[in-house]
């Protein structure tokens, strides 16, 4: 939701790819950083780099010492303005 928000507001015009993540597998063929994950050109957006370990798990953000399981919708927005 706030990833599809920020783009909205942003006037960000691109697909958005989503992939269900139901198994190890999986997790292992997109290297999957945990949920919630968000890639820009295969980067992830919460630390600016390109997947090198695999986490099926839940994440947590620590942004401005706020802790939590949602990326912020203006995280995100700052995060695309450098992409876009």
């Amino acid at each position: 939701k706030n990833l599809m928000e920020a783009l909205k507001e942003l006037n960000i015009n691109i697909p958005v790819k989503s992939i269900d993540v139901k198994d190890l597998e999986i997790a292992q063929k997109v290297k999957f950083m945990g949920s919630p994950s968000i890639y820009v050109n295969g980067i992830d957006i919460y630390t600016d780099k390109t997947p090198d370990q695999i986490s099926y798990s839940c994440r947590t953000f620590n942004i401005n010492g706020n802790i939590s399981g949602i990326i912020p919708k203006e995280f995100i927005k700052e995060k695309l303005k450098a992409f876009y």
